[in-house]
């Protein structure tokens, strides 16, 4: 099927994940516009894709309404994944924090109101999880959010619901669970942990757990992450909208087992990486002890059917960042 005539805009496009939704939609055919202001996103992760006719790339901030309303003007459908991430980062200002992910993302929900676009797919989070200690995560199921970040993303999903009831718009929320893979940061003070460790091994360095290690992350490969927006984007089943999905893979993984398994898969490009030895530092504020979702609300709504278990996706991640970044 052709998609010439569908066009999609990619807020934070420039990002880890947005990157990689710009790359597959292209190579669908879609138009793609990608609206970036660089603050966590790098200029490289778009650079293939300026030479395509059907990208177009808007330097600009979701935090001004007018750049919204250009960014959004024949736009069918919006992924939404411009936000400030990281919990020590809200923590440290939540003030900046705040205005990305709540003002910003009021601002796309409002300008796709007035341009009349069909439907909103948003990164929501896990973290909105919160103090709550059932296992696995069910998306009825909530607790109190536990740091500035939390609040935000929990924010988010109110307004979705709310501009759904009141306006009529579609919405579709995807919380996230520890997206990885190809293009995430490994750099600066807020990168996530599996580029981090990744990183310090290739540089025969010590990777420092927080805690002792028994914290466990349903770690969710990025590929898997592609089909659920898709899914989301296109599905007709009027049960899959104006509600919010877990994004994940349904499984969990101790940090003590991913150093273990990235030691494992590092060394078969450099043996003496399994001899590295690992530190462990003080638990983190903020964090949640133990994340696992449930999965089957977006099997059963949307076909989920990811492809990627945690081990299969670590294996493709590891190879990406020897080849692109040793």
């Amino acid at each position: 099927m052709s998609n010439n005539n569908q066009s999609i805009l990619i807020t934070g496009g420039a990002g880890f994940i947005g990157s990689n939704l710009c790359e597959y939609f292209l190579s669908k055919g879609y138009k793609v516009t990608c609206l970036d202001n660089f603050s966590t996103g790098h200029k490289y992760n778009i650079e293939p894709f300026l030479q395509d006719q059907n990208f177009k790339f808007i330097e600009g901030d979701i935090r001004n309404l007018d750049t919204c309303k250009e960014a959004l003007s024949g736009i069918d459908y919006v992924l939404h994944q411009a936000a400030l991430g990281s919990v020590p980062r809200s923590i440290k200002d939540p003030i900046t924090t705040n205005e990305v992910n709540v003002s910003g993302f009021l601002n796309i929900l409002s300008a796709s109101k007035d341009e009349g676009v069909k439907r909103v797919v948003y990164a929501a989070s896990s973290s909105t999880y919160g103090d709550s200690e059932s296992l696995p995560k069910i998306e009825e199921t909530i607790g109190k959010p536990l740091s500035p970040y939390a609040i935000t993303k929990y924010v988010n999903e109110l307004y979705a619901e709310i501009f759904s009831k009141t306006y009529g718009i579609e919405t579709i929320g995807l919380r996230y669970f520890n997206v990885f893979g190809r293009r995430q940061d490994p750099n600066g003070a807020y990168a996530a942990v599996i580029p981090k460790f990744v990183m310090q091994l290739m540089n025969n360095q010590s990777p420092i757990i927080n805690g002792d290690g028994n914290f466990s992350r349903d770690f969710t490969y990025i590929d898997n992450v592609i089909q659920m927006n898709e899914l989301a984007m296109l599905s007709d089943n009027p049960l899959a909208v104006n509600t919010v999905f877990n994004t994940a893979f349904g499984d969990r993984t101790t940090l003590n087992d991913l150093v273990n398994y990235l030691k494992i898969y590092l060394s078969e490009y450099n043996s003496d990486i399994k001899n590295i030895e690992i530190i462990h530092g003080p638990n983190r504020a903020g964090d949640i002890p133990h994340s696992l979702a449930s999965i089957e609300k977006a099997k059963e709504l949307l076909g989920y059917n990811p492809k990627y278990s945690f081990q299969n996706g670590l294996k493709e991640a590891v190879k990406w960042y020897w080849e692109n970044l040793k």
